[in-house]
């Protein structure tokens, strides 16, 4: 997006410009799409779901369905290469979301966890830690399984979010304004 070419559902225009704030979601496996698409719909953010293989999206002039084919992480590089300081990013991915944090951009797990410069850190650290446990063939176990509060926890969140960039942008344009 901003003035970057892309493949989404049909042809984008290179150079196409977004001005919009953009929620940026890690779509491969995302189980708070809906809430996404109700939270963004509400404030008039667009939508990106970015993801490695087609899915169906809904039909809307604000959502886009970003396909990124090659490598594994090809849709991680593709997510932070396009999302700012103006932006939220929608991702259950700790090394997506320090990439993300690292440019500013609001970050949000599925489970309403919010990512920020003082906490990225201890994410990976722990994120380390348990992938060198599970190599050295230490039981870690998974995740718990996503719950009615994880997903009220993420909606309460992203609103939060979504507020905060609003006003952000209003503050600039004000400060922009003879």
């Amino acid at each position: 997006m901003r003035g970057a070419d892309y493949q989404m559902d049909g042809q984008v225009e290179e150079g196409e410009q977004l001005d919009m704030i953009t929620v940026y979601v890690d779509a491969d496996g995302c189980p708070v799409k809906q809430e996404v698409y109700r939270v963004a719909g509400r404030y008039g953010l667009k939508v990106v779901l970015v993801a490695n293989a087609p899915m169906s999206a809904p039909r809307e002039e604000w959502i886009e369905l970003v396909v990124v084919k090659g490598k594994f992480d090809a849709a991680d590089d593709w997510i932070a290469a396009h999302a700012t300081s103006a932006d939220a990013v929608v991702t259950a991915d700790v090394p997506l979301a320090a990439r993300c944090v690292a440019t500013g951009a609001r970050v949000l797990t599925p489970t309403g966890r919010v990512f920020a410069e003082d906490s990225i850190s201890d994410a990976v650290a722990t994120r380390d830690l348990l992938t060198h446990l599970r190599g050295a063939g230490i039981m870690t176990g998974g995740p718990a399984p996503f719950s009615k509060t994880d997903r009220s926890r993420f909606l309460q969140q992203l609103d939060q979010i979504a507020q905060s960039l609003l006003a952000h942008e209003r503050e600039i344009s004000a400060e922009n304004t003879p």
